[in-house]
């Protein structure tokens, strides 16, 4: 059995109580990160870690580690990979986590050698008494794969976690430009030491030449199911089993598709024939996240993604770069798209709640939702939509732009919305940030614009302040309702449309919120007609404890959901 994952995790001081800091998303205790696998009883997350700067250019990436027992407070346990080695002199770079199946861990990850050149390497756990697992040994043959003659632009990186295939060997993917196409290249071990690649990629795409991060895991089909499967557990080519292929974009958005996995040619074919392109596959996430990957949680049988947000603020402030709050993952039951949703741990944070039921909100109405602290919030609103008649007809140029839709749309009153939430809102609406749904009329149907407006989200000059926008899969004629369920957290805003069918994360950074002023939160509508509020649920949330530096000393119990930080 093999639990995973990875790093693409780029790693807390307390945050100031009304800073950008966040109150219970990971972030490191200071300077600059870029996840995890389950073991008896404890969860290890790994993730690229610059321990001499808040800067990425400053010093040389290490791989941070720690560790919790309920994905939601963390104890930091210092570095599990520094650059020490010729193969990895200039970084230890991204790469995947895997638990062998006598129960030892293996750290696959990309090294930047003596001469700056990407290769593979692998380190192994030392003391498998150690339940914290601490120290960490890289062999001598490393590189274990260097870097291949076809590979073009020192494009080589990584490796995601290995699975095991029917005829006993190890399989990974690795990230490569091959000959300029943008490929995924699998190699096959015996041992974890000696890899042989695969003659076929496992996909090749020549829309783009660089392509990041791969996380390729199998996913159940059964109707309603919303377990994960072990990366080796799944039949390839049986009933019940599809495969995931996410590729990230350099820099930029991640995409992901659902096919058939050839577990004997090692290959895999995405779902739909237009598949091709990859820019044309579904996106993780519309807004600001980056390097998903995901780990088999066999403690609750679930597949879980971390991804990384980083900061738009270009202010230092002694740290750069967050972690997405964690989210369970599962195909839906049109087979093709996944449902993402926070990982139910998140409620034992949940304090002070308000509720709101049968509200109607008249066109240009808000209502707000005061009586907890709107900076450290889970709010879930379902809005009920009588009336899809008046809805406006979706131009074709805005199918594969939604953002576009969201920017040319957005002065206008819709047919059917705008409505939503207003979010990190000050006393004179001068600053707000607005998580909403516009509908649409097309081919006889309807779809749902979801959108994440930054436009006016702070006064302050030279900030990122774009819409996000995406559409929501689901039959809104039919329901007649739709879902939104948003995370707030100072200074980033998760929202999940339709029940985690679309998502959208940003940063957002209010001088209110700087300034100690307090923040608001409103439900709205500024469609023509009126929309019912028909449930609202809002909690405030405490502050977790993750990666403080104030505490020397290590007390956590690989049963208890406690976690006492350490430095």
């Amino acid at each position: 059995m093999t639990h995973t994952t990875t790093t693409n995790g780029k790693q807390r001081l307390h945050h100031g109580r009304h800073g950008s800091r966040t109150a219970y998303h990971f972030q490191p205790a200071k300077n600059w990160m870029n996840g995890p696998f389950y073991l008896d009883g404890v969860y290890h997350f790994f993730y690229q870690y610059n321990p001499h700067s808040h800067q990425f250019g400053t010093g040389k990436l290490s791989w941070g580690h720690s560790i919790s027992t309920d994905l939601v407070n963390w104890t930091f346990l210092g570095t599990a990979l520094d650059p020490t080695s010729p193969f990895d002199a200039e970084g230890c770079w991204s790469g995947s986590a895997t638990v062998m199946p006598d129960g030892r861990p293996a750290l696959l990850y990309t090294g930047r050698d003596a001469n700056n050149v990407q290769v593979q390497n692998v380190a192994f756990a030392m003391d498998l008494s150690d339940p914290f697992l601490r120290e960490w040994s890289k062999p001598s043959c490393n590189p274990v794969i260097p870097q291949p003659s076809d590979v073009t632009g020192n494009n080589f990186r990584d490796p995601s976690t290995a699975w095991l295939g029917r005829d006993g060997l190890w399989r990974m993917a690795v990230a490569a430009e091959v000959d300029g196409v943008g490929s995924t290249v699998v190699y096959r071990s015996a041992d974890f030491v000696s890899w042989e690649r695969n003659a076929a990629p496992l996909h090749a795409s020549a829309d783009a030449p660089v392509w990041e991060c791969p996380d390729f895991f199998p996913v159940r089909t059964e109707h309603g199911s919303t377990e994960g499967l072990d990366t080796s557990a799944a039949a390839p080519g049986g009933t019940g089993v599809r495969h995931v292929l996410k590729l990230s974009k350099v820099a930029d958005e991640d995409y992901y598709v659902v096919g058939r996995y050839d577990d004997v040619a090692d290959t895999f074919v995405p779902g739909e024939e237009d598949d091709v392109d990859v820019r044309d596959w579904r996106r993780i996430d519309h807004g600001h996240l980056f390097g998903g990957k995901t780990f088999f949680d066999a403690r609750k049988k679930r597949r879980v993604m971390w991804a990384w947000v980083d900061e738009t603020d270009n202010v230092a402030k002694g740290w750069t770069g967050i972690q997405a709050f964690p989210r369970a993952l599962w195909l839906d039951t049109d087979g093709k798209q996944l449902v993402q949703w926070p990982v139910e741990e998140i409620e034992t944070l949940r304090g002070r709640r308000v509720a709101l039921e049968g509200e109607v909100i008249g066109s240009g109405g808000m209502h707000e939702i005061a009586g907890i602290d709107t900076l450290q919030a889970d709010v879930e609103v379902v809005f009920e939509i009588p009336n899809l008649e008046e809805a406006e007809r979706l131009s074709p140029k805005w199918l594969k732009d939604p953002r576009r839709c969201a920017e040319e749309s957005a002065s206008t009153k819709g047919g059917v919305g705008p409505f939503g939430l207003v979010v990190m809102a000050s006393g004179d609406m001068e600053e707000k940030t607005t998580v909403f749904f516009r509908v649409f009329e097309h081919d006889g149907t309807y779809k749902v614009l979801m959108c994440t407006d930054l436009t006016r989200s702070s006064t302050k000059e030279g900030m990122q302040k774009q819409i996000y926008a995406g559409f929501v899969d689901v039959d809104v004629e039919k329901d007649r309702s739709i879902s939104l369920r948003t995370l707030i957290d100072h200074s980033v805003i998760e929202s999940f449309g339709g029940g985690g069918r679309a998502c959208i994360t940003a940063r957002v950074y209010p001088e209110h919120v700087a300034t100690g002023a307090r923040s608001h939160l409103y439900v709205f509508n500024d469609g023509p007609d009126a929309v019912t509020v028909s449930k609202l649920d809002a909690w405030e949330l405490a502050t977790a404890s993750v990666n403080v530096e104030d505490d020397d000393s290590l007390q956590i119990g690989v049963q208890s959901p406690v976690v006492v930080p350490i430095q």
